[in-house]
């Protein structure tokens, strides 16, 4: 089988794809072949070394993937060969065949396609958590999202959606503008508007009651601005670290330094709250499993439909990450690890 490794930080060019023996499968495990893989903003960051959790190199990206269960490990009886499988991995996913715990792995019916399947935990798993778990969002409420274009902002826009919020507010560059507005959302030129003083304007001059930043520094503070009395700010992601394929020393230096420090008594007398969401280090699974469940019925329901950017043939993986490095992506990109 080949995989991809990421053999030490750097940019693009340091990926490589090695070949070696197919994997077999452990007792409690599954061996899976994979069709699709996910391909997150995480995974740049981990290449060019600026993820805390992600493994020492040299390591295997890619924390989801949908394929076919080829192998099974003693003791495995909640699938069989054959069956259609979301593989939550993790780590790993970049890869033909991975073997991991059956309890990560769960049967997706027919009528979802393995480019749904692929697309759903990363970006929708984290837009529910926000603001559905933890947010409880409502019928008439107000959000805020940044790269609304991408994967985790196109699913935030279909979840609103869903339970009935009454305006969303997206940033994103100009090239996007009508993509974002197609979504439903209220589009906001990241380079030309105030989104702290759209949102204002949008809602009488209360602020929105979610927003949802993946670009911190000093931009968090902003999106805390934006948020009304009773609001809730969600923080999942640095992508002000990042300004290119390579790492920029000075890039991460500011972000960091431009990090509010939230004042408890100011969040007690505003009543706001501020969540830090990492997906990957959610200690208990049976959450994430509950939001697959709900999502896998929204998906069955219509609800949601993943938003597919594109499909890239795994030897393409450089140019596909490339893809998002230069924010040229419109909702999920995906890896195809397909038997030719």
């Amino acid at each position: 089988m080949k995989r991809v490794v990421y053999p030490r930080a750097g940019g693009i060019e340091t990926i490589q794809i090695v070949e070696e023996q197919d994997p077999v499968p452990k007792s409690g495990q599954v061996c899976v072949s994979i069709h699709r893989a996910g391909v997150n903003f995480a995974d740049l960051m981990m290449r060019q070394g600026l993820y805390g959790s992600s493994p020492d190199f040299p390591f295997t990206p890619g924390y989801e993937a949908a394929g076919v269960v080829i192998g099974l490990g003693e003791g495995v009886d909640s699938v069989k060969k054959g069956d259609r499988v979301l593989a939550m991995t993790g780590f790993g996913g970049y890869s033909e065949m991975v073997c991991l715990d059956a309890r990560r792995v769960v049967p997706i019916p027919d009528s979802v396609s393995f480019d749904q399947a692929a697309a759903i935990p990363v970006t929708y798993g984290t837009a529910f958590h926000m603001l559905v778990h933890l947010g409880m969002i409502s019928e008439g409420e107000t959000v805020l999202v940044h790269h609304a274009a991408g994967g985790v902002g196109t699913a935030v826009s279909q979840i609103c959606e869903a339970f009935g919020a009454s305006l969303v507010v997206g940033t994103a560059s100009a090239s996007k503008k009508d993509f974002v507005e197609s979504l439903g959302m209220r589009f906001v030129d990241r380079e030309k508007e105030d989104f702290v003083k759209v949102c204002n304007e949008m809602t009488g001059g209360r602020g929105v009651h979610h927003a949802i930043d993946p670009v911190g520094g000093s931009h968090l503070l902003r999106s805390y601005k934006s948020l009304r009395k009773g609001g809730k700010l969600y923080y999942f992601g640095a992508s002000a670290a990042v300004k290119g394929q390579k790492r920029s020393r000075l890039s991460e230096l500011r972000m960091w330094w431009g990090m509010p420090r939230f004042d408890p008594l100011g969040l007690m007398s505003s009543n706001k709250a501020v969540f830090g969401v990492h997906m990957g280090l959610l200690e208990d699974d049976s959450i994430f499993k509950g939001h697959l469940a709900s999502l896998s019925g929204m998906l069955q329901e219509g609800k949601i439909d993943p938003v597919i950017d594109s499909v890239w043939r795994f030897e393409k993986v450089a140019e596909a990450q490339m893809h998002i490095h230069n924010r040229k992506n419109r909702g999920k990109v995906l890896l195809d690890f397909s038997p030719k």
